[in-house]
């Protein structure tokens, strides 16, 4: 599948709670990036919370490099924290024991298994092998903030290892060894691991296992694979140990062992510490070194620093959250700190991808970004701020020598790597729906940051200028989803297709007969093209849009405009209310943009509903979506709410955009009921998806998309954007 297949669409706003109403800030949260911890020196006076222990299901060991499904799904979910580029498993009871699943590493933009246990631990006594599963299978259990695997040897002794990151490069994993029994006891230790090698392409060649000073290095050679495989050749994984190591390696096989024995007198312990890094560049693996041997001085600080972190996050998501779903809002935060990426390349902030579980989803979309931040703003503000920056980073600025027309605007993705260093999935053909403003207010809210508004408010500013002098073909103050003018954007197809996925709801049956129109400027210069279609959802998020910039403006002092920027989103209120409610058949619709006759003929689709959460609707009018939203043979089904409504003839409840129900739909459908007035519409509907979408409960994956009739998962897994909308629909 070609990762520019993928779009989707951006509404909503939680900010909005009632008509023309903006919900004030919040007092600011603690601290929660790695920048700004909890002060390590104090230990935190508790570990890791046990209520929510295995929220995810982390079991599983590859049998093979590439990460998953010919598809590009990865069935086994793993974990990463800090924004570390890898990320770590629990085996089964029936794999071998003495270590963790892994590493899975991301190939710049593609991740796959290095290993599939790179330091498994063995324990020797008098020359003979100890059976690490004597006293029974080892456990592995997953906790906020952390891996552990626990095996009882017999005879008193056990083992436990724990695995948690020290830094965006760096994981941190402690051996401890407990003698329970009389005697005292002399072990030798070391560590085994072998390379899961490609089987096929230039990616086979790439790693290579090789003896370092404190451990086993892996050293990977340039590959320009640009779908499959990116590395250029600077790339390394290095273990290091704390004590002294004898490293042998036979080919792809390391065996690691420990220079001096442990002795365990009874009743006593002992810890064997080292880490695993993961870096791009040399000035990475410089740094890292520098983070690795810290970590191992003081192992305690590190694992008090991610306990009081870890707790913080907790805390946060689950206030106010029933303590039935209290699990649930956990394996939210877990998604989205898994799925956090530190910069690297050309992601110049911290950000949070769509999901490490899929081929890809390494990259950071814009619209993804928005929703993203809304929620994790709940548990880390400060990380959801920089979300924003990574994609506002890339702005177009004015004067651009490549894309003049385009100052202001906003790419649909960046990745690791841009056209100009040989990535393919980078994308500036189109953007995506503006609600920029709406993610900025939402982290102001949790954050207090005013700081944080100065800096944001010219960039959003600079996007919305841009959708009207670029998206407004008619210049009347209502806007199209359309196409950049790009290279890949060749003919009116082309164009098309990325105005399609512009809107974010790539394949949706509203655009099956959409054609497309140049828009020029008064001097006849090309800056873009629009749809035919002047688009219901894009007009309700560009009113929002005005009114969080309002809002945002005034946080600010400048009175002025902000009353400007409320009237101009009064002025879009009044043309989507008159021109594109339906009043025959109770629902809003694109508009043809020659005639502006409504699109009813393409049937009801969820964009319809977006009216609702940007207050631009009447009162009457919402009271008839609201009828239509419920009714179970249009959208409410029993996973709310479909893409297309039941009655439509495109419905397919298996379709991307023509029918799947996307948990970003719901928030906006459910945050339009409770800004009309119906609380207890929009209660029951969070019941009912709680009740009905599998994974929410249990230990089960977030998905990117459910079956509306059934609630069965589909598509991506471990989706961020489902995580982060879903931590505010939790809350009472």
């Amino acid at each position: 599948m070609n990762p520019l297949t993928r779009r989707r669409l951006l509404a909503g706003s939680a900010a909005l709670a009632a008509a023309g109403t903006l919900v004030p800030p919040v007092v600011p949260a603690a601290a929660d990036t790695p920048d700004d911890p909890a002060d390590p020196a104090e230990p935190h006076p508790a570990g890791p919370d046990d209520r929510y222990a295995d929220v995810l299901d982390l079991h599983g060991t590859p049998t093979q490099a590439y990460p998953g499904d010919p598809d590009g799904t990865n069935p086994i979910t793993v974990f990463a924290d800090l924004g570390a580029w890898h990320a770590y498993a629990l085996p089964r009871p029936t794999d071998p024991p003495g270590g963790f699943t892994g590493p899975l590493y991301v190939a710049q933009e593609y991740p796959w298994w290095l290993s599939d246990g790179l330091t498994r631990l063995h324990l020797t006594e008098q020359g003979r092998a100890l059976d690490l599963t004597a006293g029974g299978p080892p456990r592995g259990t997953s906790l906020p903030g952390l891996l552990r695997l626990s095996h009882d040897l017999g005879d008193g002794l056990t083992l436990t290892l724990e695995l948690r990151f020290a830094g965006n490069r760096t994981a941190l994993i402690r051996a401890r060894l407990t003698n329970g029994g009389a005697a005292a006891r002399t072990l030798r230790a070391a560590w085994t691991g072998t390379l899961l090698r490609p089987a096929t392409g230039p990616q086979r060649n790439a790693p290579q296992l090789v003896a370092g000073g404190r451990g086993a290095e892996v050293r990977f050679a340039r590959v320009r694979q640009t779908w499959d495989y990116l590395t250029d050749g600077t790339e390394r994984f290095v273990v290091r140990h704390a004590q002294p190591v004898r490293v042998t390696v036979n080919g792809d096989g390391h065996r690691t062992d420990l220079a001096d024995p442990v002795r365990l007198a009874p009743g006593r312990s002992r810890t064997l510490d080292w880490t695993e890094s993961y870096t791009f560049t040399d000035a990475e693996h410089d740094r890292t070194a520098a983070e690795a041997d810290a970590a191992l001085r003081a192992p305690e600080r590190v694992a008090a620093a991610g306990a009081a972190r870890w707790a913080g996050y907790v805390a946060r998501a689950t206030e106010g959250v029933p303590a039935a779903r209290r699990r649930t809002a956990v394996k939210c935060v877990q998604t989205l700190v898994t799925n956090w990426r530190s910069p690297a390349g050309r992601i110049r902030h911290d950000a949070v991808t769509p999901t490490l579980s899929y081929k890809w989803f390494s990259g950071v979309w814009a619209w993804d970004t928005w929703k993203q931040a809304v929620g994790t703003a709940v548990f880390a503000p400060g990380l959801a701020a920089d979300q924003i920056r990574s994609v506002f980073d890339h702005q177009v600025p004015p004067g651009s020598a490549d894309r003049p027309q385009d100052a202001g605007m906003v790419p649909d993705c960046v990745f690791y790597n841009d056209p100009g260093t040989g990535g393919g999935n980078w994308n500036e053909r189109n953007s995506k729906p503006p609600l920029a403003a709406w993610a900025v207010w939402e982290v102001y809210r949790r954050s207090g940051d005013r700081a944080f508004l100065r800096e944001m408010l010219p960039r959003l500013t600079a996007y919305q200028d841009w959708w009207y002098r670029t998206r407004d073909h008619h210049g009347e103050g209502l806007c199209e989803y359309g196409a950049t003018v790009d290279p890949a954007n060749a003919t009116p197809e082309d164009c098309r297709q990325a105005a399609a996925w512009e809107s974010g709801m790539d394949n949706a049956p509203r655009f099956d007969a959409a054609t497309v129109v140049p828009n020029r400027d008064a001097a006849g210069t090309l800056l873009g093209w629009s749809l035919t279609q002047r688009s219901v959802d894009l007009n309700a998020h560009l009113a929002a849009d005005h009114r969080h910039l309002a809002a945002i403006a005034a946080e600010l002092g400048d009175r002025a405009g902000a009353e400007r920027l409320r009237a101009r989103a009064g002025r879009i209120d009044a043309a989507v209310r008159d021109t594109m409610y339906d009043p025959v058949g109770g629902w809003f619709h694109d508009t043809d943009l020659a005639t502006g006759a409504r699109l009813t003929d393409r049937g009801r689709g969820i964009e319809g509903v977006l009216p609702l959460w940007s207050g631009s609707a009447t009162a009457a009018q919402a009271r008839a979506v609201r009828r239509l939203l419920l009714d179970p043979a249009e959208f409410g089904t029993p996973l709310p709410f479909p893409t297309v409504a039941r009655s439509s003839a495109a419905f397919d409840p298996a379709g991307y955009w023509r029918g799947l129900a996307w948990l970003d739909q719901t928030y906006f459908a459910v945050e339009g009921l409770r800004r009309y007035g119906w609380d207890g519409d929009a209660r029951r509907t969070v019941e009912r998806l709680l009740a009905t979408a599998a994974g929410l409960a249990g230990d089960g994956p977030l998905r990117e998309n459910y079956d509306p009739l059934t609630g069965e998962g589909r598509n991506a897994t471990n989706f961020s954007w489902s995580a982060a909308l879903l931590l505010p629909l939790l809350r009472e």
